[in-house]
């Protein structure tokens, strides 16, 4: 009974001076308090042998999230969170699994490297009701890591560098990739949400195995890509950002937009798909750069036909001519919005590709695609810039037996050997290929003789297309050299005829001479 009444009382005790505390607290001056705060945090540093760090939800900046709190909030609930009693379960923003993290004022504990380290999930609410632009102002949220002051240098040197890097990599494996592309320069506004990109989910199918290419090919880029992906010492070491260019040319339908969702699938990496004719100067397309991230490829798809950078050079003498002449006329006011779309030029595209500005992040590739590789400048795709060519060809045999295998299960054929014979003789891209291999009426649904037939008939057709149209072209050009021979002819017989007749003039001439002498005489 003695114990109870104890306990009573001091529970009484505790609950009047608590009480006391805040009817004080709001007659202490604000500075007063601070400093009976520092006071008590120095008497209990001065027993206990744990030190604090704060890590805070919201920068310096104010409006966005801090990555280091992200990064820990990633880790903690990936390494951590089954220790927790209290957890939250959200589906982050673009993120495509549940996170499952640890939910405010509770504690989780972690071990590195000998040491024990707590960490606490808390939340504190403003003192008064305030307004503020600031979204961490309202409810301020941070974790706090405690630790024993003996491992101080390890937990800052090592522990919070492995945290982060640890928790960038949980988001990574965790986020949804996004397919971006840019916006207009006109509607870009930080404060309204109006980003230079725009983005959707990439949800692409494509991988290296469904990729109608010669798998010799196939094996030698994917071998290439994976040394890119863990090459990031490497090219620290000699001194090169941390990127790689591609050229993808050939034909239309033969997979280069497919060959980059492959890459991007492959690699996991996000797609900003660059449209060069919204973007007006140079300026623009360096924050388009800045604006995207590493682990990322960045696509100027037909990008011969985007802006004029095939290398051809303007005549700027007779431009300055021109202009000087018709400086003293009258000139109608002109609308800026029905000028040239884009004022891009080839120096900016490679100051974009391998400036300095390149090296801004890392772990970047850039794919350029065309249908006509001659028709652009060769100092836009030199090595260094766009380091691999690669073809994109029609299809072959072994590109076939891929897309069979693909579209029908099928390894093995009896048409397989005329099939092979016809692609070797005919020009067909695997996109129109894959058509016919399509089983897209219940007649042909799942029947693989009926798809090989309409294919043997298809490259049949376009092998006598082809002929034919060879006979014409050669028909076209017989009748061009017959047709110049013809002119090259007339030409000479008149050059001979007017000859003949400069000819004539003089001995006529030179027989008048003589006439008129002999009359003298």
């Amino acid at each position: 009974m003695a114990m109870m009444d104890k306990w009573t009382g001091l529970g009484s005790a505790l609950a009047s001076f608590f009480f006391l505390w805040s009817v004080v607290q709001n007659h202490i001056p604000v500075a007063f308090r601070y400093r009976l705060s520092t006071w008590g945090n120095k008497l209990v540093s001065f027993f206990s042998p744990y030190l604090e760090i704060t890590i805070n939800e919201y920068g310096a900046e104010g409006f966005h999230r801090s990555d280091f709190y992200l990064a820990v909030e990633a880790y903690l609930s990936d390494a951590c969170a089954r220790r927790a009693r209290k957890l939250r379960a959200e589906l982050g923003k673009n993120s495509k699994n549940l996170q499952v993290s640890v939910d405010d004022n509770d504690e989780v504990t972690d071990a590195f490297a000998g040491a024990t380290i707590w960490w606490y999930a808390c939340k504190q609410f403003a003192g008064s009701q305030v307004i503020s632009w600031y979204p961490g102002e309202e409810v301020r949220r941070f974790y706090r890591v405690v630790f024993h002051r003996r491992h101080r240098d390890l937990v800052v040197d090592r522990y919070l560098p492995y945290v982060l890097e640890e928790g960038r990599a949980v988001t990574v494996r965790n986020r949804q990739r996004r397919l971006f592309t840019n916006n207009p320069s006109g509607s870009w506004n930080s404060y309204r949400g109006k980003n230079v990109w725009s983005h959707v989910p990439f949800e692409h199918p494509a991988t290296f195995d469904t990729l109608a290419m010669d798998p010799d090919d196939k094996e030698e880029i994917l071998d290439e890509l994976q040394a890119f992906r863990e090459a990031k010492d490497y090219y620290t070491k000699v001194g090169k950002p941390w990127k790689r260019g591609y050229l993808l040319y050939g034909p239309p339908g033969t997979g280069k937009s497919t060959m980059i969702a492959a890459m991007a699938n492959f690699l996991d990496y996000d797609v900003y798909d660059l449209e060069l004719t919204a973007v007006k100067n140079n300026t623009e397309l360096r924050k388009l750069f800045i604006e995207t991230t590493g682990k990322s490829i960045i696509v100027i798809e037909d990008i011969d036909c985007s802006v004029d950078l095939t290398g051809k050079r303007k005549d700027t003498t007779a431009e300055k001519k021109a202009d000087a002449d018709s400086d003293d006329k009258p000139k109608l006011p002109t609308d800026p919005d029905k000028e040239d779309g884009t004022k891009v030029t080839l120096s900016g595209l490679l100051n974009f590709i391998d400036g300095l500005w390149s090296a801004c992040g890392g772990e970047r590739i850039i794919i350029f695609t065309t249908n006509h590789k001659d028709k652009l400048d060769p100092a836009l795709i030199r090595r260094g810039r766009m380091d691999r060519h690669i073809e994109m060809s029609y299809c072959r045999f072994r590109a076939f037996k891929v897309l069979a295998k693909n579209y029908l299960d099928v390894k093995e054929h009896e048409l397989f050997g005329q099939i092979a014979q016809l692609l070797e003789e005919t020009d067909m891209s695997p996109a129109d290929v894959a058509e016919n291999l399509m089983p897209m009426s219940k007649k042909k649904k799942r029947d693989a003789n009926a798809c090989f037939e309409g294919l043997v008939e298809a490259l049949k057709q376009a092998k006598e297309e082809a002929a034919a149209k060879a006979l014409a072209e050669a028909a076209k050009a017989k009748e061009k050299a017959e047709a110049e021979a013809k002119e090259a002819k007339e030409k000479d017989k008149a050059a001979a005829e007017a000859t003949e007749n400069r000819e004539d003039k003089g001995k006529d001439s030179k027989m008048s001479n003589g006439e008129i002498k002999e009359g003298d005489k």
